[in-house]
């Protein structure tokens, strides 16, 4: 049963079309409220009770929630479309945005998968011994705490809490399973008077904990520390943050959910191969250190891994796909959000993706006290910017978008986006993806509304499939004219041009190749390349011994590219004892010319024939020749009864 809409127009404020929604989204509406969360919220308490409802309002969430839970009905649904759609400027028609909203936050999206992490409350506090003597002092009633000293003489006798002196050497994990070694590492000797006795220095000493609360004020042990679940920074100085940071503490004891956000099928990654390297986009972005290399594919730490996404949106493979949503669910949501906002009679609309935190704050600032949102910018809220990759932007450039705006957030990793913008803008043909650096509501606001955007003369179309799938179509959708699409450096789709000069056709390209886009031709000497499968991973360029091989980024939107092609042949070799073609007849001819009557092991013509036989010729000849290394002696004649018996006569 599809529920209903409540829709209320929030004291007069904003204007909403109930029919306008109904059309363009088949949910059926609630006659138009005023207070629905103050004066009319005995109308919204009936509605709960006489079946499930979404209630068109994010703000008021927590007390339609409560009322829910007073009611024992279901909890309803929410869809912000006040802030979002309904304030903007006047004279703008935001029902298609609207109904664009409403059709999106019906869809259903998968529950991320999680796993469990448990921390029993174990603290190690570093720092001045002052500020980490006294934050041990207000934590220990509730966390087991061990304050790490530097100087012995700050060492002091106490039952509260454990005191240790020494130096990490290293540090690793996260939330629950922190491992240390420490060097130096000495403890107080209880018992005795004045300044306590410690233990004899010990260098490699191992320990663990499950929280670690750094008052150094120096560099932080971990990289990206404010994504390191369970390692809390605060600076010794400010009493404000030390208070957050205690109560940060506090907090960290107990079971939680840490959520799986990405999935890696080890299978397809093209990290290495034999030891050589090849594919490393996911390990030059990681910010917090979760992947490391793991022979020929890499290895993901989900303990460590605070799901920005960037490694997902990176990957040329699909090795690593975000899985909290899939990258299918954001798919749907955009085409939802487009097709909807046609279908309710608007045209061209503009993508505004955002963060949960700093954008949805940043719209909701700027609607209740600025501009707002133009009626043709829709939002669209991702739980990671940094994956919201050029497949993405792409999919909503193919689908009917005019252009796609990234708002980033204070936290986002920009090195990440840059490379994607700029690639999704060479595929779509026009600067149609932009990045906003920008903090300031108002700012966000007058940006959007005085920006010019032409939108591209496209018949939207489904994006469905792989992200390298959806790139592509989105390229032959939004340059249908295109055949070859010249890409930025180090892009993942492109070509591979050989110096048939140069190249031997040795084939250890063919043997090491990750994704098959290179195959050799057993019947013949050749190299063929399959475009549409390279990666542009360089393994083929790192291993080729003649340095034959480069890459040219470039995205082939024409059927060859789903071909194998012949980019390097040669004429095979006859054997000259039988006739039989092997290897390749340049390479025979120049072994030949450089061993024949040169080398000791061919110095006379007969075995210099040998380099031009194939493999059984070869075997035969080295066996029937004279002067064989790997000939053994004249073998004994078999011993018979007659031999046995001469010789009892004998004796």
């Amino acid at each position: 049963m599809t529920d209903k809409l409540l829709i209320c127009d929030c004291m007069g404020s904003q204007t909403v079309d109930a029919d306008g929604l109904t059309r363009a989204t088949g949910r059926a509406c609630s006659r138009l409220y005023s207070s629905l969360c103050t004066d009319q919220i005995d109308l919204a308490a009936k509605a709960m009770a006489d079946g499930p409802v979404t209630i068109a309002c994010q703000q008021e969430a927590p007390r339609f929630a409560a009322l829910a839970e007073e009611l024992g009905c279901d909890v309803p649904g929410f869809v912000d479309i006040r802030d979002r759609a309904g304030w903007t400027e006047a004279g703008e028609n935001p029902t298609p945005k609207m109904a664009a909203l409403v059709a999106e936050a019906a869809l259903p999206v998968p529950l991320p998968k999680t796993i469990d992490v448990t921390s029993e409350g174990t603290c190690l506090i570093l720092g001045p011994a002052e500020v980490a003597l006294q934050a041990a002092r207000d934590l220990s009633d509730t966390l087991a705490v061990t304050v790490l000293l530097a100087d012995p003489q700050d060492a002091e006798h106490t039952s509260a809490f454990d005191i240790v002196v020494g130096r990490i050497k290293q540090a690793s994990g996260s939330l629950g399973q922190f491992e240390l070694r420490l060097d130096a590492l000495q403890q107080v000797i209880p018992g005795g008077r004045g300044t306590p006795r410690l233990t004899a220095p010990q260098n490699g000493a191992r320990s663990a904990c499950d929280i670690i609360l750094d008052l150094t004020g120096g560099q932080p042990m971990f990289p990206a520390p404010e994504k390191r679940e369970g390692y809390l920074r605060a600076d010794p100085g400010s009493q404000p943050a030390l208070a957050a940071a205690k109560m940060a503490a506090v907090q960290l004891t107990g079971t939680f959910e840490q959520p799986l956000y990405v999935r890696l099928e080890p299978s397809l990654c093209a990290h290495s191969r034999a030891g050589q390297a090849a594919c490393s986009n996911c390990l030059n972005l990681c910010p917090t250190g979760a992947i490391s290399s793991a022979g020929d594919h890499v290895a993901i730490d989900p303990m460590i891994c605070a799901g920005c996404g960037a490694c997902s949106a990176a990957c040329p493979s699909g090795a690593i796909s975000y899985d909290a949503p899939t990258v299918d669910t954001v798919f749907r949501r955009i085409q939802t959000l487009a097709s909807t906002y046609r279908k309710a009679g608007g045209d061209a609309p503009r993508l505004l993706v955002h963060d949960a935190a700093h954008g949805t704050e940043m719209i909701a600032l700027a609607a209740r006290f600025g501009r707002g949102l133009p009626a043709d910018v829709i939002p669209l809220e991702v739980a990671a910017l940094s994956g919201f990759g050029h497949a993405e932007m792409l999919a909503a450039l193919s689908a009917g978008f005019a252009s796609v705006d990234v708002l980033l957030g204070p936290r986002t990793e920009r090195d990440a986006l840059d490379p994607e913008c700029a690639l999704a803008c060479a595929i779509a043909g026009r600067d149609a993806v932009h990045l906003l650096d920008i903090g300031d509501p108002d700012a966000l606001s007058d940006h959007l509304y005085a920006a010019v955007v032409t939108p591209a003369a496209i018949t939207p179309v489904l994006p469905i499939g792989t992200r390298r799938q959806v790139a592509r179509l989105a390229g032959k959708t939004l340059q249908p004219q295109a055949q070859i699409i010249d890409l930025p450096a180090a892009a993942p789709y492109g070509a591979v041009l050989v110096d048939t000069d140069a190249c031997t056709l040795c084939l250890s390209c063919v043997s090491l190749c990750p994704s098959g886009a290179l195959g050799d031709n057993p019947d013949l000497p050749q190299l063929r390349f399959q475009e549409d499968a390279c990666l542009q991973c360089g393994l083929c360029a790192n291993i080729c011994p003649e340095n034959a091989i480069t890459l040219e980024p470039r995205l082939n939107l024409t059927d060859a590219a789903f071909t194998q092609v012949v980019v390097h042949e040669e004429d095979p070799f006859a054997c000259i004892e039988c006739g039989s073609l092997f290897g390749v007849k340049s390479t025979v001819e120049k072994i030949t010319e450089k061993l024949a009557g040169k080398h000791a092991m061919f110095a006379n013509s007969e075995a210099a024939r040998m380099i031009q036989m194939c493999d059984n010729c070869r075997i035969n000849a080295q066996y029937h020749s004279q002067n064989n290394p790997f000939a053994g002696g004249e073998r004994p004649r078999p011993r018979t009864t007659d031999d046995y018996l001469s010789k009892r006569k004998d004796h």
